[in-house]
């Protein structure tokens, strides 16, 4: 799809969700298979990916593990959500590159030291805009990105998450 095309289907849904709001309010549902060791099936819309752990943690190393896509997936959703609001501010943008970078202690995930965080401890985002514009502009322009970015927005934000444990039917 061109930039043309994009921008007209962009600018067709922002009018459609203005103008029915309750359009906009969405649920969306992952589901991942895990059968045997740590290569998960996971399908997410019409969309299927592999992902696994590297072979040094016991796995196959058949995808990108589950915290190289939360960095890949913060990184993507940053650089579409520059694409969204530069539309959105009439700013040219000709590439955006963002690179996320970030610090995991694993002694959390394994439980070898108590008071070690399971996750992330700290992200990095280096974004590099290029175009005619000005500095100042891309500047207000990542100011909106980090108010608007819903991944972004997640990890700057505690969501509730509530878990379900579905116990299997007896035979």
């Amino acid at each position: 799809m061109t930039a043309t095309a994009s921008d007209a289907a962009l600018a067709e849904y922002i009018a459609r969700i203005e103008a029915e709001p309750a359009r906009a309010a969405v649920t969306l549902t992952v589901g991942s298979d895990c059968p045997d060791a740590f290569r998960c099936d996971t399908t997410m819309r019409k969309h299927a990916m592999v992902i696994d752990e590297p072979k040094r943690l016991g796995g196959t190393d058949e995808g990108p593990s589950p915290v190289d896509l939360a960095l890949a997936a913060l990184a993507s959703c940053q650089a579409i959500t520059y694409r969204v609001w530069a539309h959105r501010l009439g700013i040219e943008l000709g590439r955006v590159q963002v690179e996320v970078s970030g610090d995991l202690d694993q002694r959390g995930f394994f439980g070898t030291e108590e008071g070690v965080r399971a996750g992330y401890g700290a992200l990095r985002v280096r974004v590099s805009c290029e175009g005619p514009e000005t500095q100042e502009r891309y500047r207000e322009l990542a100011e909106i990105v980090d108010q608007h970015c819903p991944l972004l927005d997640m990890y700057t934000n505690p969501v509730p998450v509530e878990r379900v444990l579905v116990q299997p039917a007896a035979e």
